[in-house]
């Protein structure tokens, strides 16, 4: 597909500053894009690149003051990561737009109901009950139970899994891998040492504009509902237990895992390696730094919590810098108590 600088600055509501019949077909990096690319610069350490650039047209801040002259079709807009993510999004969605049909072999359930423009790849199994909206791509080896329910324009990559009765909503995109609505990790203990397990007979809800990772895994309730709500990011091997609720715009790094029945608030934001425990809640804003362990509830909102178990960041801050004076102020002590022993031998002596 070919671009012009002129139909590009229409998709961000930018400003051409150059040639706006400059045409593109593909995207590169500033420093190492070609004469046929589109570039972006937002991080001041690459500006020398703008001077050397093949690149054909370059997406820059307004702020943006030239150094030295430029050879490349420049659009200005307000701000030029956020317009590249736009623009690669737009670029995303016209190419998936274009795959419609399907691909032998699949199967499909006699009375499955498919919505138009609809996609399905080769190996793809589609149970009875299941229902797809408009727009929805489903890439090669896809699964999905009985009763599903799938929501228009969502797209789910090579070899995710979705279990029965989960529902799926609008604009998801679920990545390579994922299972959706497995078992919850449920077993009762007995008298002779052993584990019976307990059925888990609730689902998985997946709200509007999620987007989840690569090989995550989250498990159906055991009863009721495991809840995403709408704008929650999960990334890649995230482990989501049964009963568990993620609330909306939640960002979630990779591996980290969440007990069951957990309540994560709005806006919540957990790096990488986080494990949370079962039955507490999580305030909404809050942030947890990564490899924390969080063993009791936040009430508090817009707290940054770190280390485990997790507490106040500025605390957590304070500790740490004791700690590392710790060989310094136990010297500091010996001497003290030299000091102290001297002059009570010289008042003993007095």
């Amino acid at each position: 597909m070919q671009f012009t600088a002129g139909q590009i600055a229409l998709i961000i509501n930018g400003q051409v500053e150059g040639n706006a019949s400059a045409i593109v077909d593909s995207f590169g990096k500033i420093e190492e894009a070609q004469e046929n690319q589109l570039a972006f610069l937002a991080n001041p350490k690459y500006e020398e690149f703008l001077y050397s650039t093949m690149a054909a047209i370059i997406i820059v801040n307004d702020t943006l003051e030239l150094k030295q002259p430029v050879t490349a079709t420049l659009i200005r807009v307000p701000d030029a990561y956020s317009a590249f993510a736009a623009l690669l999004r737009k670029y995303q969605q016209i190419a998936t737009q274009q795959l419609t049909g399907v691909e032998e072999p699949s199967f499909i359930h006699p009375s499955a109901e498919l919505g138009q423009n609809i996609f399905i790849g080769a190996f793809t199994y589609i149970s009875e009950g299941v229902k797809i909206g408009n727009n929805v791509k489903l890439f090669p080896g896809v699964f999905i139970g009985k009763n599903v329910k799938i929501g228009e324009n969502t797209i789910l990559m090579p070899g995710v899994k979705i279990y029965h009765d989960c529902v799926i909503g609008k604009n998801v995109t679920i990545h390579a891998g994922t299972v959706i609505g497995g078992d919850g990790f449920g077993f009762a203990p007995q008298a002779d040492g052993t584990y019976k397990k307990i059925p888990q007979i609730g689902n998985v809800v997946i709200e509007d504009y999620v987007e989840i990772g690569s090989n995550a895994t989250i498990d159906r309730a055991t009863m009721g509902t495991t809840l995403i709500k709408s704008g929650a990011k999960l990334d890649n091997l995230i482990q989501i237990a049964h009963n568990a609720e993620i609330g909306n715009n939640t960002v979630i790094a990779a591996q980290t895992g969440i007990s069951g029945s957990t309540k994560i608030g709005n806006g919540v934001q957990i790096g990488g390696q986080v494990g949370i425990v079962g039955h507490i809640q999580i305030a909404d804003g809050t942030r947890i730094n990564a490899q924390s362990g969080v063993s009791k509830t936040i009430k508090t909102p817009n707290s940054t919590l770190t280390g485990s178990p997790a507490f106040d960041y500025t605390s957590a801050l304070r500790s740490q810098a004791v700690s590392r004076n710790l060989p310094e102020l136990e010297k500091r002590v010996a001497e003290l108590e030299k000091l102290v022993h001297q002059l009570l031998q010289e008042r003993v002596g007095i």
